[in-house]
């Protein structure tokens, strides 16, 4: 049997939970507030936000962004300098609400329209918002998680439909089952300029005016709204530049033309336009999910607005003597980057008005070089755009739900001491590689930056601020995970974790509170880990798989990305079907796997490497161990004339061990960058022969601890086929709830993918039933 990775922290939980109830009864004095309540609790997520962009943490290399609301709560509250999120986002927004390592639930990584229903968050799991109904929290989501698979494919991983986040135990739910925003539309609404939205000449969204584009652009026109209304406009007072004014609206520009009694025929509503619309899917606490389309009036705007919008709605309307945690998933700064509303960016910030890089005239085609240096700056350029516009929002949230307001020069005035509401913000994973701030101060990596287990792609921000926080304005450097914050949550709220975790589900959270409420608290935390791998696929998947190729992050090769949409918003090149000018030469159908893609970019002088199958880090604060697991190519590359004769070994993959030593300093922290590693990169166990006694020592320790999150992977990997088939909701034995389970899902969503596919071919069906039966009152269990 493997041993769990768990280990109970119950007194440090107890005595932090009775340190917050004599903190909120203590200092309350001259609060408004109802100083015995349980404290409301404020989730708020940023999207691809890293510790690289951060001032409060002494980094945002040489042009930061501007937030002063994120530093008022940290200087209100406390700043975890030394805080590891999951590379990827479904990953790491699983643990906060499971309190469990990815791999004990297989959520190895963003979850695609291939991927099946046993690779998303589990109903059977005790989840967040089902713990905290047990002591009477009333829980809503608003806005990105991306805890389940989407409608796309037809809804195949996806079985409880647009009630899928009730299910999860969330009461309200007012955001995107969908991971990101969609692709800008180039044609800006117009099918006049093009087929699809990807082949159109404003790479921003919006018309730009014509002394930015003289052929496409407009200085002038009518601006229609998805209800039907229309009004003229042109360069004028608060109008610079109309096109993208009207976006701004929720509106499409026609350009050069007045306004019509009907909206013409070539005006799309339709698609989405990257930040600019949603689909906004809808559930309440009794289910009764259903869509909103980016048609839809109120599905269009900019994202941080409209979040934020919707989860002050939904504040407003909850009773004063019940308590709530809202979490605020925001979209930003995720792919794609897009120039947020002027309205939300200081007049005084450096490319508030400046549309040009939403031009062509920004690259220099014939100069490779120069191209490449440009689309860097204009990353950073609108990324910094975004934050600053995030940053607002956030402010706006907070003053908006009573929790802080603004001065007369517009700074946040925040005192949590006198309310009653826990603020917490963190990361979901570190930046991506076209927005990483490599500069100094921070010098990160934009090479090992998110879906990497390296430092600039899982070391998060991670903030709290609350009326429990003792010595306000300090930092804790002490490890925490983003698992931590299910036991975090939970203990602010008083509920009693131990009684209420099954025994068959055990957590891997450690305390958090304590740091909140004793500036003395010593490190909780022995080692920190993080992981990212390949979710549970279909049998015939691989048939269907499309290279992508992500110059800027090493011409790594992924085939996680289901459409070219996606890969090219990452900045990829596809490899799929559909091919783009960069892939000529190709079968019309594209290639099926990276070995393909590989074989054809030799041809071409250019190399590639293959995103792990699987990849983890393990640290103790100073040493840090990495081991990845990539696929190797069967046949060997060169013994077939035809790319398409290559694949994927069924038996061979490279496993390599990485040893590092890293700190979290400013202004510049000793990362695990390329070549910094303290010995040769090989397949464990490495040899440490040149390495001090300290250093030996604390490889031989994180390796043991590697190698039992290896064994846990494995034993749940296999767990539906080999160590448990029949038992879908992991209670640890197959009886009579596994079959009754199988019976509901075998009828939803067609019996397509669920957590009842013990076969994993995509259905649920008599095929599953018969393991259930095949199988009843096995026990299962891992010690």
């Amino acid at each position: 049997m493997i041993k769990r990775l768990f280990r109970p922290a119950s007194v440090v939980a107890l005595a932090a939970t009775a340190a917050l109830l004599t903190s909120c009864s203590d200092s309350d004095s001259g609060s408004d507030k109802v100083a015995s309540a349980k404290p409301n609790i404020l989730f708020i997520v940023l999207d691809d936000l890293g510790v690289d962009q951060m001032t409060s943490y002494g980094y945002g290399g040489v042009d930061p962004a501007r937030t002063p609301n994120l530093n008022a709560i940290a200087h209100a509250g406390v700043q975890f300098r030394n805080a590891w999120a999951m590379p990827d986002c479904t990953p790491s927004r699983a643990t906060f609400f499971t309190g469990r390592y990815p791999s004990q639930d297989n959520i190895q990584n963003a979850i695609v329209a291939t991927d099946l229903a046993n690779s998303s968050t589990s109903p059977y799991v005790l989840t967040l918002p089902k713990l905290l109904h047990t002591v009477g929290y009333t829980s809503a989501l608003i806005g990105k998680m991306h805890l389940t698979g989407s409608d796309l494919n037809n809804a195949f991983n996806l079985p409880y439909g647009y009630d899928s986040m009730w299910k999860l135990g969330f009461d309200y739910f007012d955001g995107f089952l969908d991971g990101a925003p969609y692709n800008i539309d180039t044609r800006a609404g117009l099918t006049t300029k093009g087929a699809d939205v990807d082949s159109g000449p404003y790479k921003c969204g919006f018309i730009p005016t014509k002394h930015i584009d003289a052929a496409n652009g407009a200085d002038s026109g009518a601006c229609y709204l998805a209800d039907g209304s229309c009004s003229q406009l042109s360069i004028g007072g608060d109008v610079t530049t109309p096109g993208r004014s009207c976006m701004e609206r929720g509106g499409i520009l026609d350009p050069g033309q007045s306004c019509k009694s009907t909206v013409p025929s070539y005006i799309d509503f339709t698609a989405q336009n990257g930040y600019y619309t949603g689909r906004w899917v809808k559930s309440t606490e009794k289910g009764n999910g259903y869509v909103m389309p980016a048609s839809d009036p109120s599905s269009r705007g900019y994202r941080s607005i409209l979040e934020t919008d919707r989860a002050l709605d939904w504040a407003k309307q909850q009773p004063s003597d019940k308590p709530w945690m809202l979490t605020v998933g925001y979209s930003a700064i995720h792919a794609p980057l897009q120039v947020p509303p002027v309205s939300l960016i200081a007049d005084d910030t450096p490319g508030r008005n400046d549309n040009l890089v939403c031009s062509t005239r920004a690259d220099s085609e014939n100069t490779p070089v120069v191209t490449q240096l440009t689309d860097v700056v204009d990353s950073h350029l609108i990324t910094n755009l975004m934050i600053e516009a995030l940053d607002k929002k956030i402010g706006d949230l907070l003053v908006g739900l009573n929790l802080a307001q603004y001065k007369a020069d517009g700074s946040l005035d925040y005192h949590p001491e006198k309310t009653n509401t826990v603020v917490v913000v963190i990361g979901d994973n570190g930046t991506y590689v076209d927005s990483v701030k490599f500069t100094a101060p921070g010098r990160f990596d934009p090479t090992r930056a998110k879906a990497t287990p390296y430092q600039t792609g899982v070391w998060v921000p991670l903030l709290a601020a609350g009326p429990m926080v003792a010595s306000p304005g300090r930092e804790v450097p002490s490890m925490v995970g983003s698992v931590d914050l299910y036991r975090l949550f939970a203990d602010i709220a008083g509920a009693n974790l131990d009684a209420a975790i099954p025994a068959s589900q055990p957590i891997d959270a450690q305390p958090m509170l304590a740091y909140l409420t004793n500036p003395s608290q010593a490190s909780i935390r022995t080692t920190n880990f993080t992981e990212m791998g390949t979710n549970l696929r279909a049998t015939d998947a691989s048939a269907s798989e499309s290279p992508c190729v992500i110059p800027a992050a090493n011409n790594v090769c992924t085939t996680l990305f289901p459409q070219k949409g996606v890969c090219l918003t990452q900045g990829g090149i596809w490899y799929g079907d559909n091919l783009s000018s960069e892939t000529s030469g190709i079968p019309a159908t594209g290639y099926h796997n990276c070995c393909q893609a590989q074989a054809y970019r030799l041809t071409k002088g250019e190399d590639t490497t293959f995103l792990p199958t699987a990849t983890k880090a393990v640290t103790d604060g100073t040493y840090k161990l990495v081991r990845q697991t990539r696929n190797q190519c069967d046949p060997a590359m060169g013994t077939a004339a035809d790319p398409t004769a290559y694949g994927y070994s069924k038996t061979a993959y490279g496993v390599e061990d990485e040893f590092y030593k890293i700190d979290t300093a400013t202004p510049n922290p000793a990362l695990d960058k390329e070549g910094s590693q303290l010995t040769a990169i090989t397949a464990p166990p490495l040899d440490t022969s040149s390495l001090s006694p300290e250093q030996q020592q604390a490889y031989s320790q994180l390796k043991s601890q590697m190698d039992q999150h290896d064994a846990v992977a494995d034993y749940n990997w296999n767990y539906d086929t080999v160590n448990c088939p029949g038992d879908g909701n992991h209670d640890g034995v197959v009886d009579q709830k596994d079959l009754d389970n199988w019976k509901e899902l075998s009828q939803l969503n067609g019996g397509q993918s669920s957590w009842y596919d013990f076969n994993h071919d995509g259905k649920t069906d008599a095929a599953d039933q018969q393991i259930i039966q095949s199988n009843m009152g096995k026990t299962c269990h891992m010690s």
